[in-house]
């Protein structure tokens, strides 16, 4: 009887030993997106939010997608280690919102992308402007757009950056919405990518001059890119922009 009873224990903790030697479930990226539903820029939501659906399949990301701030009041950033601003603009925001998103970009709790309508800043909608993102978007405000949409080509500032790994010297980007600003950001933020505003189809009288378009701020703790491309469903059937994409969610996801 001793002897079975000695077994089972010995058993036990043998179980035990190879229970605890076994990997568990991996770790999953958390990565919060948040999206704007609706209006003209549907067309290119929805097509990057099933990019990105088979993106993170591949890369075993856990993305969860919101389509208003206030959903982040009962939720964490900090539990996020990339937060996507998919066409949302910076306002509407509720203040717990706000400030939870400046402390997690302030204090680098995570990583940030935004795109196009992030930098429609001003008074809109009857919202004042959120000076904080201003500053983070490098002293801007909106100015202006391009009403017809046009294809233009891109010109790589900073091939060293790592979401500029990969892409070719200059790439054409097809049917965007290119907005221009009261002044330049380049002061402010370091710039990746211009515009070539002379290769708009069709051209344009509306421009910047020098126009960066993607760019960063390295001033801020949180690893950071913002592009102002974001138009069109047309860009998640481009290898550059899609090339982008990759590169800015895994540069913002590593350690």
């Amino acid at each position: 009887m001793k002897r079975t009873l000695f077994a089972l224990f010995f058993l036990g903790l043998l179980l035990a030993e190879v229970r605890a030697a076994q990997p568990g479930k991996p770790h999953r990226a958390k990565v919060l997106v948040l999206t704007e539903r609706g209006g003209v820029h549907e067309g290119f939501v929805a097509a990057a939010l099933e990019w990105l659906k088979a993106f993170s399949e591949k890369n075993k990301l856990e993305v969860k997608v919101i389509n208003h701030p206030r959903e982040i009041e009962n939720d964490s950033l900090s539990a996020y280690r990339l937060f996507i601003q998919l066409n949302y603009p910076p306002y509407n925001w509720t203040p717990q919102t706000m400030a939870a998103f400046e402390r997690y970009i302030d204090q680098g709790l995570g990583s940030w992308i935004g795109f196009h309508h992030a930098t429609l800043l001003g008074e809109f909608d009857g919202y004042p402007m959120w000076n904080w993102f201003s500053g983070f978007m490098g002293g801007i405000r909106f100015k202006s757009y391009i009403a017809q949409k046009a294809t233009a080509n891109v010109w790589v500032e900073a091939s060293g950056h790592p979401v500029m790994k990969g892409l070719p010297r200059m790439f054409s980007i097809p049917d965007d919405e290119w907005y221009t600003f009261d002044k330049n950001p380049r002061n402010n933020v370091k710039v990746l990518a211009t515009v070539d505003e002379d290769s708009y189809q069709p051209a344009s009288d509306i421009k910047m001059g020098d126009h960066p378009v993607i760019w960063t701020n390295s001033k801020k703790k949180a690893k950071n890119v913002y592009f102002l491309i974001g138009h069109s469903a047309s860009l998640l059937q481009t290898p550059a922009f899609t090339h982008m994409f990759a590169n800015a969610i895994l540069w913002g996801l590593r350690k």
